[in-house]
């Protein structure tokens, strides 16, 4: 069995190889919108997250479109790139929801998010938070809802919904911008079209690297979709990471969750310790080396060597 490696070399659709590393991306509407009124809402915002990670060179691991938000987990070489790819998405479907809808607020003053997934659990739990969503929106099983990329995981590389099939890369120009929403070149993807003109998943998501994260198990990737906790997920993948706190109230937090993990107050801590806090809010709250620095009262330089070589690579 091939050993699972949360940060591989791949092909980007640039053709370049490069270590690519996971984030999730969220998307959301205003409270008073939705994102998706008709089913052709949907399969256009699934086509659109597929032309922007071409555009902003990321590879698509799995996603979810619902009626007011949109999810997936990207691999991307950096923090730069994967926050290029979810800034991109913001901007384009936008555009399509305006000519259909004259429409051109719904995204308006909304904030995007790229997460860095950097730990195993952190990975699979995003990965199965992702297709959960499907459910949590009004789906009666994740099989059954058509746009995620949930039917694309198991089938052994085979495309799922119908046995005709189109290549993207054989339409013509005026086929690209009725079926893709798009003027740009796609001759070179290798993604399908359904008999209905919807992608099919398997040829747009990286499945592959979604089966080895969870031990080309099925039935491992089926327990954390039931069991995931949600709320937990909702907070420190979307609420929390798109506000930037104050110091002082990012002090309350660290100071509540050193009492909670360790009983003690952060500056009574050993270097091991407070790392394992500082890391914690790292990825689940917007801030930075300076801010951490401030926080922890530690230096610049103790802060990046907490947050390790790869971690300052990935974040820039």
């Amino acid at each position: 069995m091939r050993r699972f490696e949360r940060n591989p070399f791949r092909e980007l659709p640039d053709g370049t190889i490069a270590r690519v590393y996971p984030f999730h991306v969220s998307l959301e509407g205003l409270e008073s919108k939705v994102l998706c009124r008709e089913n052709s809402d949907y399969d256009a915002f699934v086509k659109i997250i597929c032309i922007c990670a071409r555009r902003k060179n990321v590879i698509l691991i799995i996603y979810a479109v619902v009626s007011n938000h949109a999810h997936c987990v990207i691999l991307a070489a950096d923090q730069a790139a994967a926050d290029s790819f979810a800034q991109e998405v913001k901007r384009m479907y936008p555009m399509y929801y305006s000519r259909k809808y004259s429409d051109t607020s719904v995204m308006r003053g909304v904030d995007v998010s790229a997460i860095w997934l950097d730990t195993d659990a952190y990975l699979r739990n995003a990965i199965a938070y992702v297709v959960r969503n499907a459910m949590d929106n009004g789906a009666s099983s994740v099989q059954d809802y058509p746009w995620t990329g949930f039917r694309g995981m198991f089938c052994g590389g085979t495309a799922s919904r119908s046995s005709a099939r189109t290549k993207v890369c054989a339409l013509t120009k005026r086929e690209r911008r009725r079926i893709m929403h798009t003027d740009d070149d796609l001759r070179d993807v290798t993604w399908l079209l359904d008999s209905d003109l919807s992608l099919e998943p398997v040829s747009i998501c990286d499945w592959r690297y979604v089966e080895e994260a969870f031990n080309n198990e099925q039935s491992f990737f089926l327990r954390l979709i039931g069991a995931v906790n949600t709320a937990q997920m909702q907070s420190s993948l979307i609420d929390s990471p798109r506000i930037r706190m104050a110091d002082g109230k990012l002090i309350r937090v660290v100071d509540d969750v050193s009492e909670r993990w360790f009983k003690k107050s952060v500056r009574e801590l050993p270097d091991d310790k407070k790392a394992r806090i500082l890391l914690y809010v790292c990825h689940t709250h917007r801030t930075n080396v300076a801010q951490l620095a401030r926080v922890f009262e530690l230096s610049r330089e103790e802060v990046e060597r907490m947050l390790g070589y790869d971690r300052r690579k990935v974040l820039g």
